[in-house]
């Protein structure tokens, strides 16, 4: 008999101050992609008005509200008891990896602690989050994208209006192709794809309007793509006279 492999444990870690409650569908559903959500806490005051949209999503989502007092003004009590948490669950060892729910910079050094010590660190907010946190986490994924309006029947377009233009994946895309070693150009998609989650953690396909990698090669414009032997595709960077090439590196000034 064979055991059944266990899903990786997460614990979700969400700062109400900074997160919307729309989002908790999407947010949810996007964790089952990767593993469990094992324990569900969310911070915030939730004594007054601000919070209260939050109330009917914590119990339908099963989510543990933490509350967090704002006894004094400018000081953020629950940004403080969100990271004592992480760093208490981190410890316990019972978990695989964390998903911090927030567009807050405060919070890159506790997603760079995290994964000094070996755990896997999703985090997800707005697009306007800052850099430094995004870059911080394994994978980034933007609350806009998690949004009920994101979501649509297959085979039809994720929304009407993408947060990015197709045509701005092709410099990460083809700075993926570069990093393969080809004579004719022409390398996997699913090796692109993979490649290109290493290069910029907020990279996601649904950014740019598309259900899929091989969508979004398309939109773009920039690129021929081919089904392989064996019902792979694979993609090569187009040249811009219609000719395919391999991406070649810019040439340093004297």
């Amino acid at each position: 008999m064979t055991i059944e492999q266990r899903l990786p444990r997460f614990a979700v870690l969400i700062d109400a101050d900074n997160t919307s409650p729309q989002i908790a569908e999407g947010l949810f559903e996007e964790i089952t992609k990767f593993g469990e959500a094992s324990v569900r806490r969310i911070y915030g005051d939730f004594s007054g008005q601000r919070l209260k949209s939050w109330a009917e999503i914590l119990q339908k989502h099963a989510i543990d509200p933490y509350q967090q007092f704002a006894y004094t003004t400018g000081k953020n009590a629950s940004d403080i008891a969100l990271v004592i948490d992480a760093m208490d669950l981190l410890h316990s060892g019972r978990f695989d990896g964390f998903c911090l729910v927030s567009s807050d910079s405060d919070f890159t050094r506790l997603a760079s602690r995290l994964r000094e010590q070996g755990a896997e660190v999703y985090g997800f907010g707005a697009q306007k989050t800052p850099e430094s946190f995004r870059q911080a986490c394994r994978r980034f994924i933007y609350t806009e994208n998690l949004l009920p309006q994101a979501h649509s029947e297959p085979g039809a377009p994720l929304r009407s209006a993408p947060l990015e233009s197709p045509s701005a994946a092709i410099p990460v895309l083809i700075k993926a192709i570069s990093q393969f070693e080809s004579e004719d150009g022409w390398v996997s998609l699913s090796g692109v794809g993979k490649q290109v989650s290493n290069l910029v953690s907020d990279f996601d396909v649904r950014t740019y309007g598309a259900a899929k990698l091989s969508d979004l090669v398309r939109r773009t414009g920039a690129f021929e793509i081919e089904k392989a032997e064996g019902g792979h595709l694979r993609i090569r960077a187009k040249h811009p006279k219609g000719r395919a090439t391999t991406p070649k590196p810019a040439k340093q000034r004297a």
